[in-house]
């Protein structure tokens, strides 16, 4: 071409223009992000529930150099994808206040019903919209919605929802061992956090270990941990 073109390729003898070595390096650019998406989600299909997961989006069972731990996986689908739960509780705040139920979330009436939910980012996705933009109506929700680490955003992490405490539960041996080694903070029989799960227009589930199931319904209106989660 004798027009010059952006990201072209100039003849060195005159006024000449290779113009498709700009789509020439915009497919390799695009060639590139793909394989480098390939190669992480094939990482990913390699974490198991307490495996300790880095800011790289990459896991390992035990503490790596080097690598920045922002949680342990807490939960997998066996098909590469899963949630990882944050290594410590970033406060203790009310669910929201007791009598008003949203709509958009469907209610758990019982802890074996509550113990499937998974959906923890869809769930904290709908109660922030319930909220209107009003961080006091339900401040757990915005705190977890709100966190974020080396690596991720606000508004990459969300609140638990139920099923995730009862893989907790089944799993507590391994996944306090992966918080441990990665600095974090085990739960306990007493430490309590709140799921996104709502039993009722009172009442919304907690994590509670002793129990059944890992879980147990608490008044919305009394404040409890949150320990954000984030979905892979």
């Amino acid at each position: 071409s004798t027009s010059s073109c952006t990201d072209g390729l100039k003849c060195p003898f005159g006024n000449y223009w290779n113009c498709s070595i700009s789509e020439i390096r915009t497919e390799i650019t695009e060639i590139k992000n793909i394989i480098e998406q390939q190669e992480q989600e094939n990482a990913l299909k390699s974490c198991e529930i307490g495996h300790i997961f880095y800011s790289d989006k990459t896991c390992s069972v035990s503490p790596t150099s080097n690598k920045i731990p922002i949680g342990v996986v807490v939960y997998t689908d066996g098909q590469g994808h899963g949630q990882i739960i944050a290594l410590k509780s970033i406060g203790s705040y009310i669910w929201g206040e007791k009598g008003v139920d949203i709509s958009t979330i469907t209610n758990a009436q019982n802890a074996q019903t509550a113990s499937y939910e998974l959906t923890s980012c869809i769930n904290t996705a709908k109660i922030i919209a319930a909220a209107k933009g009003n961080k006091s109506k339900y401040p757990a929700a915005w705190a977890a919605n709100e966190y974020k680490t080396e690596g991720t955003n606000a508004g990459d992490w969300c609140l638990p929802a139920a099923g995730i405490f009862t893989s907790y539960f089944k799993n507590q041996k391994i996944i306090n061992t992966g918080l441990t080694n990665a600095g974090g903070t085990p739960f306990t029989n007493t430490l309590n956090a709140w799921t996104s799960t709502e039993m009722n227009s009172d009442y919304a589930w907690i994590s509670y270990l002793f129990m059944e199931y890992g879980l147990q319904s608490k008044g919305k209106n009394y404040s409890n941990e949150v320990r954000p989660v984030l979905e892979f």
